[in-house]
C-alpha cells in the first residue's frame, strides 16, 4: 500500500486505474521486458557493481541537482520511493544498457552501413496553411520575388512557434519523414521551394536549408544500438 496525501491507495486501486487509462499493457510490457533483460544478463554472467550504480546516481544528483543527500531523500519522498527502489530501478536501467552493448555493440557498423541512406538528415522549413489556395498563392509571391519564404512562414503559418521561428522546423533522417516527401525532399536543391504538397490533408510548402550526410558517430552509434536491442527484445516478448 503507499499512502499519498493522507490517503491509502491500495495495489489494486493502481491496477484498476490502468486499466482504465488504458496504461495496463505498455505498464506489463515493461515488466515483460525486464523479465527479459534479467535472463539474458544472467546467461551472459553480466553484472551490475555497486560502484557503478553510485556513478550513475551521483549523475542523477547533479543532473536534478539534488546537492545535499537531504535534498535527495525529500525528492524520493516526493516521488513516493525508497532509496532502495531508486537503486534497483538504477540498476535495472544499467543493466539494459549493458546487456545491448553486449549483444549488439559488435553489428553497428554493418547496421550503419546497411542502413546508412536512412540516416542522412534534412535541415528543414516549412510553411503550414489552412487551404491550398492559399498555399498555391503564397508559393507564387515567394517564387516572384514578393516576399520571402521566411516572411511568409512568420505571416500565414497555423503554428506560433513556427511562425516566431520564420518557419523553421528541424532536423530530420529519411526514415522520420512519409516515404514520398522523402523521395520529394532528398532530391531537391537547397533553398529550392517545394509545393505545395498535401501531407495527411494539410497544406505543407517546403523548403530545405541543408543537407547533413549521415556519420557514424558516438550518439548514432548508441541510437543504433538501442534501436537494435528495441527490436530484439520485441521478438523476444513475442516467444517468451
Amino acid at each position: 500500500m503507499i499512502e499519498f496525501n493522507g490517503e491509502i491507495i491500495t495495489p489494486r486501486e493502481v491496477v484498476t486505474y490502468l486499466k482504465k487509462t488504458l496504461q495496463i499493457k505498455e505498464v506489463c510490457n515493461n515488466v515483460l521486458y525486464q523479465k527479459i533483460i534479467n535472463t539474458a544478463a544472467q546467461e551472459r554472467d553480466i553484472k551490475i557493481t555497486e560502484a557503478e550504480i553510485q556513478i550513475e546516481a551521483d549523475r542523477l544528483r547533479y543532473e536534478k541537482r539534488l546537492v545535499k543527500a537531504s535534498d535527495t531523500i525529500a525528492w524520493l519522498v516526493d516521488q513516493l520511493v525508497l532509496s532502495e527502489d531508486w537503486e534497483a530501478g538504477i540498476l535495472d536501467s544499467l543493466l539494459s544498457k549493458k546487456l545491448a552493448v553486449s549483444l549488439f555493440a559488435k553489428d553497428v557498423e554493418k547496421y550503419f552501413l546497411e542502413n546508412q541512406l536512412d540516416y542522412d538528415q534534412v535541415l528543414l522549413y516549412q510553411i503550414v496553411v489552412s487551404n491550398k489556395q492559399l498555399a498555391q498563392e503564397i508559393c507564387y509571391q515567394i517564387e516572384e520575388g514578393e516576399i520571402s519564404f521566411y516572411e511568409a512562414a512568420h505571416i500565414y503559418d497555423i503554428d506560433q512557434r513556427r511562425r516566431n521561428h520564420c518557419g523553421y522546423e528541424g532536423k530530420f533522417y529519411r526514415w522520420s519523414l512519409k516515404p514520398d516527401v522523402a523521395a520529394v525532399v532528398f532530391n531537391t536543391t537547397p533553398g529550392d521551394l517545394i509545393g505545395p504538397l498535401i501531407i495527411d490533408k494539410v497544406n505543407y510548402i517546403l523548403m530545405v536549408k541543408e543537407f547533413i550526410p549521415a556519420e557514424l558517430t558516438d550518439e548514432r552509434r548508441e541510437e543504433i544500438i538501442n534501436k537494435m536491442f528495441q527490436e530484439w527484445l520485441a521478438a523476444k516478448a513475442m516467444s517468451f
